[in-house]
């Protein structure tokens, strides 16, 4: 296949949309951007830099380099650029001509040339496979994403090639095995885990933001307090005082997230190393030699100043699971309001025609439309209650609607709770569902007097005391109650009867949710507990159940104390 065939992003890659799709995946820039044909032969480019400024400033363990990016920019296009064999194998040939001719300019042999070259491309091919094998969405914006690259890929990748080159280099010219793998993969592990980040990372969300005066001002500021410390620190002072970058490391990791971290990291990552070279800064008085005080350096680096691209990471998964909160929380308040306004419809719809069949029903079964036999009248009468049925559905409908619309407006004033609760038990037992049945009333200690709004509680005590009757009326007690708790006042209404279990308690306030009473002979709708719910806490209150099956069921309200 043609080299420009390979690298044309209208080439379909089979592998691009189940990443992007993956969850939690979010691609950090338009995969166009990085599958441009220019973009691969700009990464070579850079590479022929990079190894170039590499070995001529930062080598310092016989030919093997303290600070190396070229691998981790390599790694970073590769893996936002595609896949595909043809694209594999024309960008990875770019990058071994890239980091050979690199090589080669900066003076090292052919032959060590060759050598380095074949350790960094196994390395970069390592780093590629494992990130697609365990961190297949490149989402760095989350702890588990940023973990799973940094010690899968960065920690890991760098081994083999530090092994071949250490041993090539103990071989070819007596260097020290120990000091060279050491160096190669520390080195080259800071370079995949700062400047692979920083290129994954990258977003026009980061560059749109960039676009304000304010943010681009406020970037420039921390970066520059940074390069101020870095230059103090391992420029001038011979003190270890790095701890002080610290600070100025979280606060760009607070503002800047994944992006402005990785890039801090690289501004220390160079001070830190070069200081060394330049024989400067605080490192300059440990006893060793300049590798070694190198891969002090790069430790330092590593397990002092790197975790803290996992705050970063941890602050940015948060923004993005803040974002789907608000837009779920948008999204239901939108269906909440489609559907109240859909309920009002409906009951505005259902009561005019109902009430018109209730006016004919009474007057069919009072023999105002003529002579009618007993059937008939029965007939009628059961065609009223029915329908009186309906209509107190569009009445409940209608509440359940303004209710959570907002549309109810509740009048809070001190309420006297004993007397409410007497006025409740009598007007519940004059039903004939609670002939058989004992209401009692306790209502315990002084001061019960709740803040809220009477005709909205007492319409509540109402269904509950109405469900206590049809559901748990089979016990022969219905107990009323009320006492203090702490700044409030609880009711309890309280049955005998079956109870529930605790998967019917988690339904309990679910609208039309009858809990498998639908074709039972008790009557209802399943929305007088939903509505309840809404009126008390419109009332700045709670409800709620406790209940054993077999043992009852107690209904609770808690309300504020006036």
């Amino acid at each position: 296949m043609p080299v420009s065939r390979a690298l044309d992003p209208s080439e379909p890659r089979a592998a691009a949309t189940p990443v992007a799709r993956e969850a939690g995946a979010r691609p950090a820039l338009p995969v166009s951007a990085f599958s441009q044909p220019l973009v691969p032969l700009l990464t070579a480019m850079a590479m022929v830099v990079l190894v170039v400024v590499a070995i001529q400033t930062a080598r310092s363990s016989d030919l093997i380099v303290g600070l190396w990016a070229a691998s981790g920019l390599a790694a970073a296009v590769w893996l936002r650029g595609g896949r595909g064999l043809g694209y594999d194998l024309s960008f990875g040939g770019l990058m071994a001509m890239g980091i050979l001719f690199g090589e080669v300019l900066a003076g090292n042999t052919p032959a060590m040339a060759a050598m380095f070259t074949v350790a960094n491309m196994l390395e970069i091919v390592l780093a590629v496979l494992l990130a697609r094998r365990y961190a297949p969405t490149l989402n760095l914006a989350s702890v588990t994403g940023a973990v799973r690259f940094i010690f899968v890929s960065a920690a890991v990748a760098p081994i083999p090639s530090a092994l071949f080159a250490a041993a090539v280099l103990s071989i070819v010219r007596d260097a020290s095995f120990l000091n060279g793998f050491q160096m190669w993969w520390f080195g080259h592990a800071l370079g995949f885990a700062v400047i692979t980040p920083f290129v994954l990372s990258l977003n026009a969300k980061h560059l749109a933001a960039l676009r304000d005066p304010w943010r681009l001002a406020e970037a420039g500021v921390l970066f520059g307090l940074l390069v101020a410390a870095c230059a103090m620190i391992f420029l001038m002072l011979s003190v270890q005082v790095g701890f002080l970058l610290i600070p100025v490391m979280i606060l760009i990791a607070a503002r800047m997230r994944v992006l402005g971290i990785t890039a801090a990291l690289t501004v220390i990552a160079v001070f830190a190393v070069g200081g060394i070279l330049n024989g400067t800064g605080p490192f300059q008085t440990d006893a060793g030699t300049v590798a070694e005080r190198v891969l002090l350096a790069q430790l330092t680096l590593l397990f002092g100043y790197l975790p803290i691209l996992l705050v970063a990471s941890l602050l940015e998964e948060r923004d993005r699971l803040s974002e789907r909160a608000r837009a779920g929380q948008t999204r239901a308040e939108r269906a909440s309001a489609a559907k109240s306004r859909l309920l009002a419809n409906v009951a505005h719809e259902i009561k005019s025609p109902v009430g018109g069949v209730i006016g004919i029903g009474e007057l069919w079964a009072t023999g105002q439309l003529g002579p009618t036999t007993p059937t008939q009248q029965e007939m009628a009468e059961m065609m009223v209650k029915t329908a009186r049925q309906v209509e107190a559905l569009a009445h409940d409908l209608l509440d359940v609607a303004r209710a959570e619309s907002g549309a109810v407006k509740v009048d809070l004033r001190p309420t006297d709770v004993p007397g409410l609760i007497e006025d409740v038990r009598r007007s519940t037992a004059l039903r004939a569902e609670a002939e058989r049945l004992r209401l009692e009333v306790l209502c315990e200690g002084d001061g019960l007097v709740a803040l809220a709004d009477s005709q909205r509680l007492v319409q509540v005590l109402d269904n509950l005391a109405t469900n206590a009757i049809k559901y748990g009326g089979s016990g022969g007690i219905v107990t009323f109650r009320a006492y203090r708790v702490y700044d409030g006042v609880r009711i309890e209404v309280a049955d005998r009867g079956p109870g529930l279990s605790v998967e019917k308690q988690a339904q309990l306030f679910e609208p039309f949710n009858r809990l498998g009473l639908e074709r039972s002979s008790v009557e209802g709708h399943g929305i007088g507990l939903a509505l309840s719910k809404r009126l008390i806490e419109l009332q700045g209150g709670t409800i709620g159940v406790t209940s054993i099956e077999g043992e009852g069921a107690t209904f609770w309200i808690e309300l504020p104390a006036a």
